[in-house]
């Protein structure tokens, strides 16, 4: 039952990586702490596998399509990788509930940027802006990724099409070069105390990577404010219940 679990919930999640370029780590972590009864600790390392090969996975389809900015996303993602070594040093730092606490508020968080921002429109900045957004938002989706195990596609889209411009279908194949980077570094910096349980996170895995392919034929379908304003609703609903049974123990 829990091998069909693990596969189901895995489909979802890659779906959403294929179709938004991220998002899908958001949801991960909640789905093995409260459904497979991991640590947070333990949801989060499982998290950067899980989200690190289905975003590779999905960076090579979408390649193949033209949609990736192989040096944009090398950039981006390397602006990232120091600060998710700081985001992993924290992470093992903070009590359980709290760091769920946390992980709540940066799912609504995400959401209110989806509602709020649609597909967002290019703004025009100087050059040397756009770099400077771009560095900055890297480090903060770097440090995101090490502290909760999410690739920050919820913020990495944007800032691609908003700094640089690049058409949603191409922002969202290079947020997965980026999520690749930074969830490999994060992973890198858990070396030593790797804890992995591969019979969920085996089919997790698996059943992720080929949702990636839905989700990137979905994406060609439906208009993406529609998938965003969804998924949205969705991590609202997840946070609420994350972020009050959190709040309760800690309490």
């Amino acid at each position: 039952m829990s091998l069909l679990l693990a596969a189901l919930v895995g489909l979802a999640i890659g779906a959403v990586l294929g179709g938004l370029g991220g998002g899908g780590a958001v949801l991960t972590v909640p789905v093995l702490v409260y459904l497979f009864g991991q640590s947070a600790q333990e949801a989060t390392t499982g998290s950067l596998l899980i989200v690190g090969v289905t975003a590779v996975i999905g960076a090579l389809g979408h390649a193949r399509a033209g949609n990736v900015r192989w040096r944009v996303g090398a950039a981006f993602g390397g602006a990232g990788v120091v600060a998710a070594y700081a985001g992993t040093l924290l992470n093992r730092r903070l009590d359980e509930d709290l760091l769920l606490l946390g992980f709540a508020l940066v799912m609504v968080l995400a959401a209110g940027a989806m509602l709020r921002q649609g597909e967002p429109r290019p703004r025009h900045r100087s050059r040397a802006a756009a770099v400077a957004y771009v560095a900055l938002t890297g480090l903060g989706v770097g440090f995101l990724t090490g502290l909760f195990g999410v690739g920050g596609g919820f913020v990495i889209v944007p800032a691609l099409v908003l700094a640089l411009r690049l058409p949603m279908p191409v922002a969202v194949g290079t947020s997965l070069v980026v999520i690749s980077i930074v969830s490999a570094a994060s992973l890198a910096s858990r070396a030593d105390d790797l804890d992995l349980d591969w019979a969920v996170i085996a089919p997790f895995t698996a059943a992720a990577v080929a949702g990636t392919f839905a989700g990137q034929r979905i994406g060609e379908r439906v208009s993406g404010p529609t998938l965003t304003r969804a998924f949205a609703v969705l991590l609202l609903l997840v946070a609420a219940v994350v972020g009050v049974h959190s709040a309760t123990s800690l309490a």
